[in-house]
């Protein structure tokens, strides 16, 4: 008997008294309960209707609930889903429509269930591989909740234990605000040479690198666009000092930056050696793949010992991953992300032009960063200013939020359903906010 739904306020009391208080809710002072979703619209216990512009973690690629992915899983979960150490057709299915994306010396797979899952692997890939165990990040970085993962994210280690022997944290690839900006003449090489100055310190220290492991497109550092030509100098240095290159595309892959279906191939000519992907796979359902070099996965599988996954590659994931690549191809979905996110672009340097709060917009397809500073000169965060923005546009029905060190950069990581017509809504409603004397 199907139990009679709670309203708002007994569903938010429940939760905190019985969900641990580190697990947070958007907009805790007034919470949304929402209740069913569709597309790029989700829609809370009285009906209304809200415009999820930020949704890539469960519901990334082509909107909440897609018809053709609801059909793979209740077709497969009729006939079996169980382990991968059975045959199943799913499986190498799956892993063969992946390698049609992917440069063709990226052809061996790992399947898991969630990005920290395929992290950790990919972390233990490099290590075992290169016989070496430093690592190098980003400054701001986050690849995870796993406690190795937590290790190599600067932005959850420094409010923690602090940073590990073994870490190694380089200067953000950030033209806007980094060490190197947009009037530099070659900002991709002084980017890259702080990497090297790393390595050399290091070896003067004895230590041994085994990966530079980054976001292709780091996210929670506030929806940087490393320069052209970074990541191709980076993977030289680290491959000199014996490394490799990881590149974590779990919150930009599968389209969403429109030119590539990939973030790491905006970077031309640029290979990493290990690619990291989850959240959009399985468009809500928990799916994540490693994908890596021959000669990678003959050093891991070289100690003897198995690698298995309960859940990962099972048939009913498999199922719903090549659907999501069915649906992507079907619809032209990159080629949407694309056009929408180059109309969104537009639209938002229109209003750069008008609201002197707006410092820099940056983006590619449908993953884009507003920077919203207090002066325009010395770029200060407008910290304050971000968090009434997204709280005024939530009352408008719109659900959007923040990133970066200052949590000051509105973040834009629609469904790839995500259209022109929303995107002239959000740009609508964001100017009558901003031109408001309270912004």
């Amino acid at each position: 008997m199907k139990a009679e739904p709670r309203c708002r306020r007994e569903t938010l009391a429940l939760r905190r008294r019985c969900i641990g208080s580190s697990c947070r809710l958007f907009f805790p002072e007034d919470p949304v309960k929402i209740t069913r979703a569709k597309g790029q619209y989700m829609y809370d216990e009285n009906g209304n209707e809200y415009l999820d512009c930020i949704n890539n973690v469960a519901h990334g690629k082509f909107g909440h609930c897609h018809p053709e992915v609801i059909r793979a899983a209740h077709q497969q979960n009729q006939l079996l889903n169980t382990n991968s150490r059975y045959l199943h057709d799913n499986l190498v299915d799956y892993a063969q429509r992946l390698s049609n994306t992917l440069p063709e010396k990226l052809c061996t797979f790992y399947f898991l269930n969630s990005g920290s899952e395929a992290n950790d692997l990919a972390l233990r890939l490099a290590r075992q591989y290169t016989k070496q165990e430093d690592v190098i990040v980003m400054d701001h970085a986050y690849h995870g909740h796993l406690t190795s993962l937590i290790d190599i994210s600067p932005y959850k280690f420094r409010n923690l234990d602090g940073q590990k022997e073994w870490v190694h944290v380089v200067a953000l690839p950030d033209t806007y605000r980094g060490l190197f900006r947009e009037d530099h003449k070659d900002p991709a090489s002084a980017y890259a040479n702080e990497v090297k100055k790393i390595i050399d310190q290091g070896h003067q220290k004895n230590r041994k690198f085994a990966a530079f492991f980054a976001e292709s497109l780091p996210s929670v550092a506030g929806q940087v666009i490393p320069p052209p030509g970074y990541f191709q100098k980076v993977a030289e240095h680290i491959h000199k000092a014996g490394g490799v290159f990881i590149a974590d595309e779990i919150q930009v892959g599968f389209g969403r930056v429109g030119k590539h279906f990939w973030a790491f191939q905006l970077q031309e000519d640029f290979i990493p050696d290990i690619v990291t992907m989850g959240k959009p796979a399985g468009n809500g359902h928990p799916v994540s793949c490693v994908a890596t070099t021959k000669d990678i996965a003959e050093a891991f599988s070289a100690t003897g010992v198995e690698y298995f996954n309960t859940f990962g590659g099972n048939p009913v994931s498999c199922a719903i991953g090549i659907a999501v690549l069915d649906v992507i191809e079907k619809e032209q979905l990159q080629a949407h992300a694309l056009q929408v996110g180059s109309f969104l672009m537009e639209l938002l340097h229109q209003q750069k032009e008008k609201h002197p709060l707006i410092g820099d917009i940056r983006g590619a397809g449908l993953f884009i960063g507003v920077d919203l500073v207090q002066d325009q000169t010395e770029r200060s965060p407008a910290t304050k200013e971000a968090e009434l923005v997204t709280t005024r546009l939530k009352e408008e029905y719109i659900m959007l939020s923040t990133d970066g060190p200052g949590r000051n950069v509105l973040k834009f990581k629609p469904p790839l359903c995500f259209n022109e017509k929303d995107a002239q809504l959000v740009v609508d409603k964001l100017d009558k906010i901003l031109t408001d004397k309270r912004c």
